[in-house]
């Protein structure tokens, strides 16, 4: 397979040899990153020198959480630009495949989570390294006239205890419940935050991504579900949703960094042991204020605090760290 790819790529380069790196080079770290995730690393290198004409000396594996793609994804991009030698692959498989990735197969150099470690996962020598705040918002469909639930109410609505509009005051609609995976580091908050030890409704739409029950709850008037704050009006999207208030209170940047929004959680990066080297340079640069004030802001999410800044330089400096 690996000899079949190197002439793939080499055919490619060649016939496409007039159009731009960049062109190139997002479609062939698209293909190294399949490599990647199988252990084919040293093939995956020399073709993303080969096609891209860049003197790659690295690349950076990051997979995990959908809620984080953003983030990670534009970071990858900008520190590409200013490390032109490295090149950073994102995905998103969602939180638990990520902490497999990082903690147990070594596939991936950063792992993205949504919620925070459990069970097993606590065992693993994972470090949990804060990137953004997020609070997780529940949305109905623009024409549906709910504005605010308890959290008992929404309880009774993910349980399928509650089972029509009707009654929480709203339409003679069956309500029809959006949930994540069981992957999901979103679903895990939510239920840690919301659930109260009840178990989901098994009658549900379950979904992998964020942005596909965003749509699917866009376009179902009868529909409730749960996604990041920052992806209920996300940029480029015609389709709208809104989000309704958790007993009273609003999911505004201040209600979730004071603590008050009662759905609000860390998003973090994981490494196996303390970071270093190139997976550490590309931490160290979202942790940057240009990523924070930037790429963070833009996805909807919360720059970390200046007291986590000062403990992740802690844990560097006791830990070893470069």
């Amino acid at each position: 397979m690996a000899a079949n790819s190197g002439i793939v790529c080499y055919l490619t380069c060649e016939k496409n040899s007039s159009k731009s790196d960049t062109s190139s080079a997002k479609k062939w770290a698209r293909l190294a990153l399949v490599l990647a995730l199988t252990g084919s690393l040293i093939v995956s290198l020399l073709m993303l020198s080969g096609c891209t004409g860049r003197d790659i000396q690295g690349q950076i594996v990051v997979s995990g959480s959908t809620t984080l793609l953003p983030i990670a994804e534009t970071a990858a991009q900008e520190f590409e630009a200013a490390y032109p030698h490295y090149i950073v692959l994102v995905s998103g498989m969602g939180t638990s495949a990520g902490i497999e990735a990082v903690g147990v197969t070594g596939t991936a150099d950063i792992g993205t989570a949504s919620r925070d470690l459990r069970g097993r996962e606590t065992e693993m020598d994972l470090i949990e390294i804060p990137v953004a705040y997020d609070g997780i918002a529940v949305i109905v469909h623009p024409d549906n006239p709910i504005d605010n639930l308890s959290l008992s109410q929404l309880r009774d609505v993910f349980a399928g205890n509650i089972t029509n509009w009707q009654e929480l005051g709203g339409n003679d609609l069956d309500i029809v419940l959006v949930n994540r995976d069981e992957a999901s580091g979103t679903r895990s908050s939510f239920a840690s935050a919301v659930m109260d030890g009840e178990s989901f409704e098994v009658n549900s739409v379950v979904l992998p991504g964020t942005g596909q029950v965003r749509e699917v709850v866009a376009r179902a008037p009868e529909a409730i579900g749960y996604i990041s704050v920052g992806f209920v009006e996300p940029r480029h999207v015609e389709t709208h949703v809104k989000a309704v208030s958790l007993d009273g209170v609003e999911p505004t940047d201040e209600n979730i960094i004071s603590g008050v929004y009662p759905v609000a959680r860390a998003l973090h990066f994981l490494t196996k042991g303390v970071p270093e080297g190139s997976p550490l340079e590309y931490i160290e640069f979202v942790l940057s204020e240009t990523v924070q004030q930037g790429a963070v802001r833009d996805a909807g999410f919360l720059p970390i605090t200046e007291d986590e800044h000062v403990e992740f330089r802690r844990m560097l400096s006791e830990g070893g760290g470069n």
